[in-house]
Order: C-alpha cells, then sequence, then structure tokens
C-alpha cells in the first residue's frame, strides 16, 4: 500500500526515532517515515547518493539540532541553500528550549521549532500535532 506522505525523521536517539514512528502509526493518514542518524546522511538521502539512490522525496522533515557528524543546524544551512532541496519545510523537533537555538533555527530557515516533551502522552500529542498541520492543514509546493 502506498502512503500519502513520507516524512524524513534526522534523528540519532533510538527511543525517539522508535516513538516518533510509533507516533505517525497512530495516524489516519499513512505516513511513511524514513529515518537517518545525523546531518550527514539525511543530504546522502534527500540528494539520492549511495544507498539513498531509491529514497523518496519527503513532504516534510523533522530535524533533531543535537547529533553526531553534522549537526541539526549545519543541516538546515546546507538545505536551505540548496535550489531544489529549499522548499521542503524542515521543523525542528528538539529537546532544546534554548531561545539561542529557536532564534537561530529560524534564522536558518526552519518552518516551526518544536520542543519535544518528555511525557509520553504529550509527545504523542506533538507528533500528532505537527501531522494534522504539516500533512493535512498546510499547502506545500
Amino acid at each position: 500500500m502506498e502512503s500519502d506522505f513520507t516524512v524524513l525523521l534526522v534523528e540519532d536517539e533510538p527511543a525517539d526515532v522508535h516513538l516518533t514512528k510509533t507516533a505517525f502509526k497512530k495516524s489516519r493518514l499513512l505516513v511513511n517515515v524514513c529515518d537517518v542518524g545525523d546531518g550527514v546522511e539525511a543530504l546522502a538521502f534527500l540528494r539520492r547518493e549511495g544507498q539513498y539512490q531509491d529514497a523518496p522525496s519527503p513532504d516534510i522533515i523533522l530535524l533533531d539540532l543535537n547529533m553526531p557528524r553534522m549537526d541539526g543546524k549545519t543541516f538546515l544551512d546546507h538545505v536551505k541553500q540548496d535550489e531544489t532541496l529549499k522548499r521542503i519545510p524542515v521543523i525542528v523537533l528538539t529537546t532544546s528550549e534554548a531561545e539561542s537555538d529557536i532564534v537561530e533555527s529560524y534564522d536558518l530557515g526552519c518552518a516551526g521549532f518544536v520542543t519535544k516533551p518528555v511525557d509520553l502522552t504529550q509527545f504523542l500529542r506533538a507528533i500528532q500535532n505537527v501531522e494534522d498541520y504539516w500533512l493535512t492543514l498546510v499547502k506545500r509546493p
């Protein structure tokens, strides 16, 4: 069965990957969640390089900020400077509540900034809200 939407999850924490995928499985939409562990892998995925030659084009990107090799801000900067990738909405999904992270993420072109709730129910609700807004309500190019 084909998915209605594809989400690229850029996250290095396996527990958060699992929770995010679980939240999307509860969706009324068919959402294909592809996950990669850092910005280097995410760029390869988006550019269909190496093992990602058959990667689908994501409708949105959910991005953690704190990752090895290439962090979220550096990745966001690369995506928003790339003519073929810059229209993909990037929603920062991170544990950070730092004002400087919020401001810098928006300055780099993120479409939204969501702090990951610690509580499981609130985390699932946050992902549902992201889905409702970005995959149902908003029109994307």
